[in-house]
């Protein structure tokens, strides 16, 4: 069983030897059948090699072939476009501007392709050629600029620019330059301009539908370095129009002589359209023809702000000239209104000419209006000061000859009170110099001005020759100064303490004026001094405790009399204009001389009615005086 075992190994084995071999025989046979391939292969390749060198040169002919008529291909249709470009500029650029623009454009286009292939030997002759054309498009170009600004440049009629102002600054029956203004009164417009909504609506000087023209050829025109005549044709046709507008609007170049030499009304109106006028050219002129060369200029930063600054200059200057020769003119205190008003428009302006006039070419005009606003500042700060002084040394000779409120008073009292309509305005320009306390100052100064006043009318009170009437004067003066402050905004100013010490003075010389109007005739009603001289006697209640003469109250009544219609006949022509007041001195009056004429005439008046012809002694009851006491300070007529 081992043997045959062995036997079956030995019999695999020697198969398995036999089958090496033939697979390496199979091997070898593949190896050559390979090597005679690769043989082939490589002599193949070797006899093929002409063939793909040829089929390459020949991609490459092909391809080269294309490109050469595709370049072909773009220089013709270069020149096709050359020529229908140069058919469009021939035409001009009346009949349709924008493709004659789109054409001038296509040239450009033409140029910078020719440039970027020199190489092409027509090249040079071609860019000459378009470069020609080019430069007559350009002076065609150049007279349509001209053409459509001048066409479309016209001075700006004043009803347009109104219609830009905000509702209430709108004039209504009269154009500003036909408005009056008066004496201290403002305008509604300084005291309501806080409550309204303010919105201006510059009006469009050049339709909007021709700008992007005029923006295209002016780009044009600067493109091909014709900066100076874009500048130059923008100037000549919009500088006399911008001056024509202004004129038309009513503004006029004033000197300081011509300033001297107005009458105050007439110069007032001005200065009150020189305010409308700053606002309405500032915010609506300037403002929209800075928009117009925005858009005209839109990428052109120099040229346009060298075109706005050439074109508003002028009427800038002439605007501000007049407020200059204002500012420059001999002051007076009727002027400080005004001054506030034009110091508060260039306040109220700052900043749209800031923003406006922003470039440097416009510096000069920035600077001017700074300068004007400051000299405005430092003109009515003076003419404040001088107010006080000319308050205190005002001589005017008219007496006041009722005792009445003086003129100067009520003058200097409006005044005042108008002071207090600009307090912020004030505060502002006190602070334009310093920075002291703005309120401090403000009060300091109303109560140097009241000083002032009082000082005054302690001088022409001395100008009566009655004392009664002295008093009575200050007493009405002191009394409107008082009522005036207590009831405007100087009261919180000048204090309370201030209002009671000044309400103190008025009633010490309302008691100076009872005592030297009714002293000496209350002595005549008075029993001290009295003496018996016989025929008959009576005392206080019909009793005898003192023993007068009927003569002694014969005089006494007939004394009583001609004092008593002396008074009444001359202090029924002095006023006291103050209901109140006067109401309150005539009870004043009443409450010391009825009491005393009732018991004088209860005490002596049996004494006379005894006697002949009483009623010539005895002329008034207490109720006629009375009655008559009702007319005192009434202001009658005086007699011729």
């Amino acid at each position: 069983m081992v043997i045959t075992a062995m036997e079956i190994l030995s019999e695999r084995a020697a198969l398995i030897r036999e089958s090496m071999h033939k697979s390496q025989a199979v091997t070898d046979g593949m190896v050559a059948i390979l090597g005679s391939f690769d043989h082939r292969l490589s002599a193949l390749e070797t006899a093929m090699r002409p063939t793909q060198l040829r089929t390459h040169s020949i991609r490459r002919a092909h391809e080269n072939i294309d490109k050469s008529l595709k370049s072909a291909q773009l220089v013709l249709s270069q020149f096709d476009l050359s020529r229908q470009a140069e058919a469009k500029i021939l035409r001009g650029p009346h009949e349709d501007l924008e493709s004659y623009l789109e054409a001038v454009d296509q040239l450009r286009g033409i140029i910078r392709f020719f440039n970027g292939n020199k190489s092409l030997q027509s090249t040079i002759g071609v860019v000459n050629h378009i470069n020609s054309i080019l430069g007559k498009s350009i002076l065609k170009l150049e007279e349509e600029y001209r053409q459509l600004l001048n066409s479309y440049s016209k001075p700006v009629e004043p009803d347009r620019l109104f219609d830009g102002l905000p509702n209430t600054m709108r004039p209504t029956a009269a154009s500003p330059a036909q408005s009056e203004t008066g004496g201290l009164k403002h305008t509604a417009e300084h005291q309501n301009k806080s409550l309204e909504t303010v919105v201006y609506h510059p009006p469009a000087l050049i339709p909007p539908r021709i700008l992007p023209l005029l923006h295209d050829l002016a780009y044009q025109m600067i493109q091909a370095g014709h900066h100076q005549q874009v500048f130059n044709i923008y100037r000549e046709a919009r500088i006399a129009v911008m001056e024509q507008s202004i004129k038309k609007l009513g503004v006029e170049r004033l000197s300081k002589d011509d300033v001297q030499k107005m009458q105050w009304e007439v110069l007032e109106a001005k200065i009150g359209n020189w305010i409308h006028f700053m606002r309405i050219a500032i915010k609506l002129l300037f403002a929209a023809e800075k928009k117009v060369c925005d858009q005209i200029f839109e990428g052109n930063d120099s040229v346009r702000d060298q075109c706005f600054a050439e074109v508003t200059g002028n009427s800038v200057a002439v605007l501000l000239s007049f407020g200059e020769a204002i500012a420059k003119s001999k002051r007076s205190p009727e002027k400080l209104f005004v001054l506030l008003d034009m110091y508060e428009i260039m306040r109220e302006l700052q900043v749209e000419i800031d923003i406006i006039f922003a470039s440097k070419y416009c510096a000069e005009t920035r600077e001017a209006a700074v300068i004007l606003t400051k000299r405005l500042a430092q003109t009515a700060q003076e003419t404040f000061a001088d107010f006080e002084e000319a308050v205190e040394k005002d001589a005017t000779k008219t007496a006041v000859l009722d005792g009445t409120v003086h003129p100067l008073t009520s003058y200097v009292i409006n005044y005042v009170k108008f002071l207090f309509d600009y307090q912020s305005t004030l505060k502002q320009l006190f602070q334009e110099f310093d920075n002291d306390d703005a309120v401090e100052k403000l009060a300091a100064l109303t109560t140097r001005i009241m000083q002032a006043l009082q000082s005054n009318l302690d001088g022409k009170s001395k100008q009566y020759k009655d004392p009664a009437l002295t008093q009575l004067f200050l007493m009405n003066n002191i009394h409107y100064i008082v009522r005036s402050v207590r009831r405007s905004e100087a009261k919180d100013l000048l204090g309370d303490d201030w209002v009671q010490i000044q309400r103190r003075v008025v009633q010490q010389h309302a008691n100076q004026y009872k005592r030297i109007s009714w002293s000496k005739i209350l002595q005549c009603l008075s029993i001290q001094g009295l003496s018996s001289s016989g025929s008959g006697s009576f005392g206080s209640e019909g009793s005898t405790n003192v023993n007068v003469s009927r003569a002694t109250i014969k005089d006494k009544f007939k004394t009583f009399n001609m004092l008593f219609e002396e008074i009444h006949q001359r202090q029924s022509q002095w006023t006291v204009p103050d209901s109140e007041l006067r109401e309150s001195l005539r009870l004043a009056v009443a409450e010391v001389l009825l009491p005393a004429y009732r018991s004088f005439v209860k005490r002596f008046g049996p004494l006379i009615e005894n006697g002949q012809n009483p009623q010539k002694y005895i002329r008034y009851k207490p109720e006629d005086l009375e009655r008559m006491l009702a007319e005192f300070f009434d202001g009658k007529t005086f007699p011729r």
